[in-house]
């Protein structure tokens, strides 16, 4: 779903095309100057084709397109003329061009000749479930069209489809016609290779950047690990990651989690009962699990990995050492430390600069501004975005660190609070942010238990240096915090490593600018922090030497 505006924004029912063409990567390699011309073909192709079917050319993506049509016939009918458009242009070039197309109807937002939303995403998971020269139509866009097909045009009903976006299953429809062919493999769809992972009753909002990031570095390591601050959305990208890259792993993609595990020793039988594998007399389990993984072209996802960091560890050391074909994406807010390991930090979705003036319509690209109204429309389906609350909303997505977990959080307020209500309680965030699903881990529940499980991970001196560094509103320096942060049970020494150590444990960030680094807590994690200190008694003296410092 799109942001819900009352003004400001283009917002309607509009039917959305997604195109490539298959195995073009490919072809770029065996025949790049036929590729050349062929793609330059194509895309005079795609412009003439949707100009004269009426639709408009939202932008070329790759080897493919994106439109928008008024009118789902001649949506559909434009698609009919790109088959047999790709077909000439393949004839002609010499090579075997299949493109492959898929159409979703519904209401999208506006912005600047783009559009943003679900219905634009749930359109482009319905292309990617295509095959070359296969045409793909969602329920919604046969109910909008079909009585107006035109002549030798028809549609078969392919069944309830697990699309790759994890959501609730699509009715898809193929288009057939009789200069198409007609019969095609299985769908690219979940159920098309083996797999556990779990429907989402949400919908996954942006990473588009993230995504692209990730898939990079699993075609180059075969241990990557998400790392980030509690509540950022690293679950939810791994599950996508694994979902969208399924079609590298003919074995499947398999989820361990690890949360609910406190004993060590459950990691290694966790995975192989996810895998279905029982004990074997005279074996250990994680030698079952070689046997069983040491020729297989597999996805394991390990998630929540940070509270037993040493027995994740081990087992993914073994596993990758001794099971060639196997990757592993790992969740954690710390990253395994063992050799081989690639870590990408998850960062905060994206944000406007809350300085400038803001409206519906410049909210909407923002990846946090749309999880939040996109969630308030679960609990409150007549919410909109106007002219008068734009900005409350993008201070209240600020003040939370643009943090996935707790913007849904604010969200489930507006059963019960206005916006501008909800942005006035944000000072005293932990009692306000409360209430998640009864059925997440008691951890994932409210904003305080997100933070306490962290916290609850470091040790004495880490717990001390994080209370301190509350002080800092706007940052600081390493020599900063060694001059007001040290003593008192933390030695001089030592700031750095304790530093270096809450950095890696992703409840500190850092910065680089004009060759030196400069450290920042996320004003959630400062005030939990900061709360933490009150309650030890050494607010005062810590403020006292802050004063002292900068003031020499």
């Amino acid at each position: 779903m799109g942001i819900a505006v009352d003004s400001g924004g283009r917002s309607g029912a509009n039917t959305f095309l997604f195109t490539d063409i298959e195995g073009s990567t490919k072809l770029w390699e065996t025949e790049p100057v036929r590729m050349a011309d062929a793609l330059s073909r194509h895309d005079r192709l795609c412009r003439a084709v949707v100009e004269r079917r009426g639709g408009r050319l939202v932008k070329m993506i790759g080897d493919g397109l994106h439109a928008v049509f008024d009118d789902p016939t001649s949506a559909v009918v434009a698609t009919v003329d790109l088959q047999r458009g790709m077909a000439a242009i393949g004839t002609d070039c010499g090579i075997p061009l299949k493109m492959r197309c898929g159409l979703h109807a519904g209401i999208a937002e506006e912005r600047d000749s783009d559009y943003f939303g679900s219905t634009v995403n749930r359109a482009a998971r319905i292309m990617g479930a295509a095959h070359g020269g296969q045409v793909l139509l969602s329920q919604a866009v046969v109910n909008l069209a079909r009585e107006r097909f035109p002549a030798g045009t028809d549609v078969l009903h392919l069944g309830r489809v697990r699309l790759r976006d994890l959501a609730a299953p699509e009715d898809v429809w193929q288009l057939l016609h009789t200069d198409l062919p007609r019969t095609f493999p299985a769908l690219r769809s979940l159920d098309s290779t083996p797999n556990n992972l779990p429907q989402q009753l949400t919908s996954f909002i942006g990473r588009e950047k993230e995504i692209a990031e990730v898939k990079q570095l699993l075609c180059a390591t075969r241990l990557l690990t998400l790392t980030g601050s509690g509540g950022c959305g690293k679950t939810r990208l791994a599950l996508q990651l694994a979902a969208d890259s399924l079609e590298r792993y003919p074995d499947g993609a398999w989820v361990v989690e690890l949360a609910p595990l406190s004993d060590p020793g459950l990691v290694p039988r966790t995975a192989a009962m996810v895998l279905g594998l029982e004990e074997q007399p005279g074996k250990s389990i994680t030698a079952t699990l070689v046997e069983h993984l040491k020729d297989k072209r597999l996805l394991m996802v390990f998630d929540n990995c940070e509270h037993l960091l040493d027995a994740c560890a081990i087992l993914a050391d073994s596993l990758v050492r001794r099971c060639p074909p196997l990757t592993i994406l790992a969740s954690s807010r710390e990253a395994l430390g063992i050799v081989g390991e690639q870590t990408y930090r998850v960062p905060s979705l994206s944000l406007p600069d809350p300085k400038e003036d803001h409206t519906p319509t410049s909210i909407v690209p923002f990846e946090a501004l749309q999880l939040f109204v996109d969630r308030c429309l679960n609990v409150h389906p007549d919410f909109r975005v106007t002219h008068e609350n734009a900005a409350t909303l993008v201070a209240i997505c600020h003040r939370l660190d643009g943090i996935p977990l707790a913007i849904e959080l604010a969200a489930a307020r507006v059963r019960s609070l206005s916006v501008e209500e909800i942005n006035r309680r944000l000072d005293h965030r932990f009692r306000l942010l409360t209430g998640g699903s009864r059925t997440a881990l008691p951890r994932q529940q409210t904003l305080r238990s997100l933070i306490d499980w962290s916290y609850d991970l470091l040790h004495d001196p880490e717990k001390l240096l994080l209370q301190r560094l509350s002080v800092f509103a706007g940052g600081w320096t390493l020599d900063a915090a060694e001059h007001i942060c040290a003593g008192d049970h933390i030695e001089d020494g030592k700031v750095l490593d304790l530093l270096t150590s809450l950095i890696d444990k992703s409840l500190v960030s850092v910065e680089q600018s004009d060759g030196r680094f400069r450290y920042k807590l996320l004003e959630t994690v400062r005030q939990y922090a900061r709360e933490r200190l009150m309650e030890s008694g050494g607010v005062e003296a810590i403020r006292e030497r802050h004063r002292d410092y900068f003031l020499a």
